[in-house]
């Protein structure tokens, strides 16, 4: 790139690395580890790395010069689609490592950010229906409650992509997907009676808008004493519980449900076999849904399988609290040592998938469904610790990986 007259000469540079944390941020990284990078790479730019980090906000400035100094702020605005996160990934593990120049990174990002989706959208609607209906075999499985979740999943996947045209549509989506769920389920159960699986057919297509990236980050940047984008993503979080609650309890109201009709209770028609078999066909529509590369199913599905095994095994042990403790801290800690590997995915791309997996067979939502007509604030205690509990074992698999093994490169994400 030429450098003009009166321009810094180190303003490409910090253009590129202003960027950078931006697209890190649109990717859902922790704060600590956008700092990190940002700082090593300033060092092998030869800048002076005036960095200001905040939610949504990368703030960049270069050394002082004769021709001024170079000041650079970029927001993040979007988030960046799943699959632009793996060659992000490369070009951070680049940047890390010093092997990429600058304007080479510019244009890298500009690739990045151009890309188009893998599949056409009509794939990525069916995608969200395979999950919707894998999660009915992990926390329902009856048939019943698989056609449910298979036809609600495709209404909420073609909401999705109707959404992508507005914007406020689609910060509304949450509330208004929960409450026409919600509200079809209901009224179903009244003209037909069917209400015993009325409870979990709601979850299992709405699972994905549980706010996993935004908790999951929350509890790593506390722990990295990142106070304010912690307190601003888990502020977040709750914000987007409100609003899943929010449509779930007018849907109720406007049909005149209570929580005497409702059962929240587990059922299993087709045999122990089922919820195994849905977390494996979970990330078969993770892989049509977010578009991520094939050579990332395998890893996903190790990753998903050793979370679902622990998560049970913490179930049968300890309880239904203990079970979002122990899979969550199996989520990180599988993670973190898959992203050591050759040619392996970042933990950052095996930690949503993995989150959207554990709260629906925890009490997650259960407790949101529960505060229809009560008048105690048990249901609000139940939602919140079964959350807090996966959010602890995130953060104890992270500090026991961060105690054994020193943290660098990709596989940092404290």
């Amino acid at each position: 790139m030429t450098q003009h007259p009166g321009q810094a000469p180190d303003s490409v540079s910090v253009d590129f690395l202003a960027r950078l944390g931006a697209a890190m941020m649109a990717a859902n990284y922790p704060i600590a580890l956008i700092r990190r990078t940002l700082a090593a790479a300033a060092d092998r730019y030869g800048l002076s790395n005036q960095l200001l980090l905040l939610p949504n906000f990368v703030q960049f400035g270069g050394s002082a010069h004769a021709a001024g100094t170079t000041v650079r702020v970029e927001r993040s605005d979007a988030d960046l689609r799943f699959d632009q996160t793996f060659p992000l990934a490369t070009l951070v593990r680049d940047v890390q490592t010093g092997r990429i120049t600058a304007p080479d990174g510019l244009a890298e990002l500009a690739r990045i950010h151009q890309l188009a989706p893998r599949f056409r959208p009509w794939v990525t609607v069916i995608g969200y229906m395979v999950q919707s209906t894998a999660f009915a075999l992990i926390i329902q499985p009856t048939l019943p409650a698989l056609l449910s979740a298979a036809g609600f999943g495709l209404m909420v996947g073609m909401l999705r992509l109707l959404a992508r045209t507005s914007n406020a549509v689609q910060q509304l989506l949450p509330t208004i997907a929960s409450f026409l769920v919600a509200l079809i389920e209901f009224s179903l159960g009244r003209v037909w009676h069917f209400s015993q699986d009325s409870v979990r057919d709601i979850l299992a297509p709405l699972a994905v808008f549980l706010p996993g990236a935004a908790i999951t980050l929350a509890v790593i940047d506390l722990t990295t004493r990142e106070v304010v984008s912690g307190s601003s993503r888990l502020t977040y979080g709750l914000m987007r519980l409100a609003q899943l609650a929010f449509g779930i309890l007018i849907a109720a109201q406007v049909v005149g449900v209570t929580t005497a009709e409702l059962n929240t209770l587990q059922f299993n028609t087709f045999g122990l076999w089922a919820p195994w078999a849905g977390v494996l066909l979970y990330a078969c529509g993770i892989l049509f849904y977010l578009g991520p590369p094939v050579r990332f199913l395998p890893w996903l599905m190790v990753t998903l399988l050793i979370t679902y095994a622990s998560q049970v095994a913490a179930n049968a042990l300890f309880g239904n609290y203990a079970s979002g403790f122990g899979g969550g801290l199996a989520l990180m800690l599988c993670a973190l040592a898959i992203s050591q590997r050759p040619n392996a995915p970042p933990a950052a791309a095996l930690l949503q998938p993995g989150f959207w997996l554990l709260v629906p067979g925890s009490i997650g939502l259960i407790g949101v469904m529960q505060l229809i007509n009560t008048s105690t604030s048990a249901s609000i205690t139940a939602m919140l610790v079964s959350m807090i509990a996966i959010a602890l074992g995130l953060q104890s698999g992270l500090l026991l990986w961060r105690g054994r093994l020193p943290l660098a490169g990709r596989t940092d994400t404290s």
